[in-house]
C-alpha cells in the first residue's frame, strides 16, 4: 500500500500548561481531500499551522510526502498551497501583481510564471479582473484570487483553512466548483471548514476534532448512517407533553432520542422509518428530513457552544 502523503503519529502541540493537540494520528491519501472539523478552539488551525511548517510540534511525528516537518520545513512549503482563512492580499497591488508577487517566493523564472498567473487566473474566472485593485474586488473574488494564489506554485497538497467563510451562496458554490476540479486533477486537499454541507460536498474523508482529541473519522456518507441513522425528526415539545412524547419512544425500534431544549431529535434507522403521527401531534410542530453531517457533528460534539480555546 502506498503510504500517505500526509501521515500524523501521536501529534500534539501544547502551548503552556494547554493542550491544543492531544496525540492525534491520521493518514490523507493523495489525490483526495481530506476533511477537519470540530467546533471553535478543537484544534483544527493548530494542526493545519503543523502540516504547513508555521507551527513546530512538541511531540509525535509528522511528515509531508516523506518528510518529517521538523527536518526539512522549507522543501515542504515548497510543495504546498496554502489559503488561510482571512484574506491577506496586498491592496496596493493589482490582482495579477499580487499573484506576479507571490511566484517570486517560489524562484520562478519570469516566463513560467506569467504562463501559472495566466492559467490560475482563467481556473477561477479571474482574468478579466487582472487589472483591479484589491479594494476594488468582492469578497468572493478575494477568496477565488487567495485560492489562485495558492495554486502558482503547482502544490502536490492544497491547504484551504475556512476558504469560504463570509461568502454569499453563490460565490461559495463557484469555490465548490473549482475546488472539485482541482481534485479530479489529483490535487491533495486538506480543507478544514464549518460548514457541514461543505464538507460532505468535497470531502472523502473527514476527522472530527473535539478538545484536541480526534472523536470519528470516515467517509462522510458513511458517518452519517452509523452515527445519525437514515433520517431525523425534530419535534417541538411543550410543558408535560415531553414526558408523554418519551414514553410513546421507550423500546421503539431503531430510533434514538436526543433532548435539546424545548426539541426532540429522533435519529431512525432503518428501511421501515417511523410513523410521525403515532404522537398525535400538530403538523407544524414536526419537521421530518434526511440525517446530514451536521446532525453527526453535533451529536459528538454538543449543541452547546463553547468559548475559543
Amino acid at each position: 500500500m502506498e503510504p500517505g502523503i500526509i501521515v500524523a503519529n501521536n501529534l500534539v502541540k501544547r502551548y503552556g500548561d494547554f493542550t491544543a493537540v492531544d496525540s492525534i494520528s491520521f493518514t490523507v491519501a493523495r489525490g483526495e481531500c481530506f476533511g477537519i472539523l470540530g467546533p471553535n478552539g478543537a484544534g483544527k488551525t493548530t494542526t493545519i499551522r503543523m502540516i504547513s511548517c508555521v507551527s513546530p510540534v512538541t511531540a509525535g511525528d509528522l511528515s509531508v510526502d516523506g518528510m518529517a516537518v521538523q527536518k526539512q520545513p522549507r522543501r515542504i512549503k515548497a510543495i504546498l498551497g496554502v489559503v488561510p482563512q482571512e484574506d491577506n492580499l496586498d491592496p496596493d497591488l493589482s490582482v495579477r501583481q499580487n499573484l506576479r508577487a507571490y511566484s517570486r517566493y517560489f524562484n520562478m523564472p519570469a516566463d513560467i510564471a506569467r504562463e501559472r498567473i495566466d492559467e490560475v487566473l482563467e481556473l477561477m474566472q479571474l482574468t478579466g479582473k487582472q487589472k483591479d485593485r484589491i479594494d476594488a474586488l468582492s469578497g468572493g473574488l478575494k477568496r477565488r484570487l487567495t485560492i489562485a494564489r495558492g495554486l502558482i506554485n503547482e502544490p502536490k497538497i492544497l491547504v484551504l483553512d475556512e476558504p469560504t467563510t463570509g461568502l454569499d451562496p453563490q460565490a461559495r458554490h463557484l469555490v465548490w466548483q473549482k475546488l472539485r476540479l482541482l481534485g479530479q486533477q489529483g490535487v491533495t486537499m486538506l480543507l478544514t471548514t464549518h460548514y457541514m454541507e461543505e464538507a460532505a460536498r468535497l470531502c472523502d474523508r473527514v476527522i472530527i476534532l473535539h478538545r484536541g482529541k480526534i472523536i470519528a473519522e470516515g467517509d462522510p456518507t458513511e458517518m452519517v448512517e452509523r452515527f445519525a441513522g437514515r433520517d431525523v425528526i425534530e419535534v417541538l415539545v411543550e410543558g408535560d407533553e415531553r414526558a408523554a412524547v418519551l414514553r410513546q419512544l421507550e423500546g421503539v425500534d431503531g430510533v434514538t432520542v436526543e433532548e435539546v431544549a424545548d426539541l426532540l431529535y429522533l435519529y431512525v434507522r432503518g428501511d421501515n422509518g417511523f410513523d410521525v403521527s403515532a404522537l398525535n401531534l400538530d403538523e407544524e410542530r414536526v419537521v421530518q428530513r434526511r440525517a446530514n453531517l451536521e446532525d453527526v457533528f453535533l451529536k459528538l460534539t454538543g449543541r452547546g457552544i463553547e468559548e475559543d480555546q
